[in-house]
């Protein structure tokens, strides 16, 4: 990467700058030793491309290499510009604060976070790294987009060494109530850290109205909170010498793209083989989750237990497929959950199962896109029972991959998705017995009720995609430099 002194205006070229934990790349190491970099088929990327394209734009991030270098990555005329991470760094800053103790904090104190001072000492690090490099790499007057709970403190750190920028951040999880983030030794610390930004977002209002709390109590600000609802997405904070507005844009997928490659005939044809090798079976439950203790996969899994227990669902013509992504393996949290849900899985098929006919099928990998689509599209019920979840986009992907209006999608109410997609079967995941209730009625629906829903989810998803979500967002930035 250039160098050159933080905070010298316009020392980069990139009119809009793209700030993440991670470049949208993978490294691939070939048979002879060479490295690849591969882009990752991350939808923020796919929204973002047309936009960085046409103002010379860059993506600031750590490429997953420990200790690699920060050298200049130009993939397909996109300009990536990697951030040095130590295994300290990731330690600390990554598997630390931000999945030990921001994670769990922001997800409702689901496990107790912890709150360690050099986790904090090296967040504060890693984040004043990403400032540095963001400036190096932006243009004069540029428009930076900061995503998510690892970064919360570059907005401010930013707009100190580059005060010429519109700044924008946008919240990917929930954002805790006033109570539970008061918690957070360093609390002051991050809602000034965000408060850098010009626009500050969050998928649902009621984030954003906790944050609004938060920077009245805090930071002593004055906020005008009572406007984010039905009839305005906006509230604002007055800083005295500037205001930050305060949003909400719930986030989708590219939805056409999914519906498109879920008509394809090799894919429907894949459909059915993934039936064949289930056996056949009438119904076809499905769970798609990162392994993660978040995504209520042991609730699903008790509530199809009890529900073959009762007779509710019938083992020899229903049967359970999970999907579980490996996910922060070194995490002493994540270690346990999967042990659980291992052994869990073990009992159901234990007790259920036949030889050669388990009824719950677990795959604990990473499955490739289209094969995900088949399953989506084999599935008749979608089991999305996530404890906590700032959206869960899987939901919807379900949904435009149902161009044929069969299947039905079982809805945590704690998660994002809730709020738009109101003809899922719409369940409590801490109600054991509202969780079955919601799965039999998914299983016993009749064709006519099951289109009628599926219709509805689908005119929401289709017409709500993610190109509209980024245009929102980067529409109402623009517009702060106009009020």
């Amino acid at each position: 990467m250039a160098t050159g002194d933080a905070g010298t205006v316009g020392s980069g070229t990139s009119d809009f700058v793209v700030v993440a934990n991670r470049l949208p790349i993978d490294m691939e190491r070939q048979p002879d030793g060479t490295v690849v970099w591969k882009r990752s088929p991350g939808g923020l990327v796919t929204a973002l491309e047309p936009l960085l394209r046409r103002n010379r734009g860059a993506w600031i991030g750590w490429p997953g290499v420990v200790d690699g270098d920060e050298h200049p990555i130009f993939e397909n005329d996109l300009q990536l510009y990697p951030v040095r991470l130590s295994e300290e760094d990731v330690a600390d800053y990554y598997e630390g604060f931000s999945n030990a103790t921001l994670w769990p904090l922001y997800h409702d104190l689901i496990v107790k976070p912890i709150y360690e001072r050099h986790w904090w000492d090296r967040y504060v690090d890693v984040n004043r790294r990403f400032a540095e490099a963001t400036s190096h790499a932006a243009a004069e007057g540029a428009t930076v987009w900061v995503q998510d709970y690892q970064l919360q403190l570059v907005p401010k750190m930013l707009r100190t060494l580059r005060p010429d920028l519109t700044i924008g951040f946008f919240m990917h999880i929930p954002f805790p109530p006033v109570e539970i983030f008061m918690q957070m030794p360093w609390r002051t610390e991050i809602i000034d850290g965000l408060l850098g930004a010009d626009l500050v977002g969050f998928h649902l209002a009621g984030g954003a109205q906790n944050f609004l709390l938060l920077a009245r109590r805090l930071a002593g600000a004055e906020t005008s909170r009572a406007s984010i609802g039905v009839r305005s997405r906006f509230g604002k904070v007055d800083l005295g010498h500037r205001e930050v507005k305060v949003g909400a844009f719930p986030i989708s997928i590219d939805s056409a793209d999914l519906d498109t490659k879920a008509r394809n005939r090799s894919i429907r044809r894949r459909a059915k083989e993934i039936r064949a090798e289930l056996g056949n079976p009438r119904k076809i439950l499905l769970g798609v989750d990162r392994l993660d203790y978040t995504k209520g996969i042991e609730v699903r899994l008790e509530a199809f237990s009890e529900l073959l227990a009762e007779g509710r669902a019938g083992r020899e013509d229903t049967v359970m497929v999970q999907l579980a992504t490996p996910s922060r393996e070194r995490v002493d949290s994540y270690r346990s959950l999967r042990n659980d849900i291992e052994q869990q899985v073990g009992h159901i098929n234990g007790e259920y199962g036949e030889v050669g006919h388990p009824v719950v099928h677990y795959i604990h990998r990473s499955v490739p896109r289209d094969e995900l689509i088949a399953f989506f599209v084999a599935s008749d019920v979608m089991l999305v029972t996530a404890l906590r979840d700032g959206m869960n986009l899987v939901a919807k992907e379900y949904v435009a991959c149902r161009s044929d209006l069969g299947g039905a999608l079982v809805l945590s109410e704690f998660t994002g998705a809730a709020a738009e997609l109101r003809q899922a079967y719409l369940t409590n995941p801490h109600d054991p017995e509202g969780v079955k209730d919601a799965i039999e009625a998914a299983l016993n629906q009749t064709p006519e009720d099951g289109r009628r829903r599926m219709r509805t989810l689908r005119r929401q998803v289709l017409a709500h995609d993610l190109d509209r979500w980024a245009r929102s967002f980067l529409d109402a930035l623009a517009d702060t430099k106009k009020d």
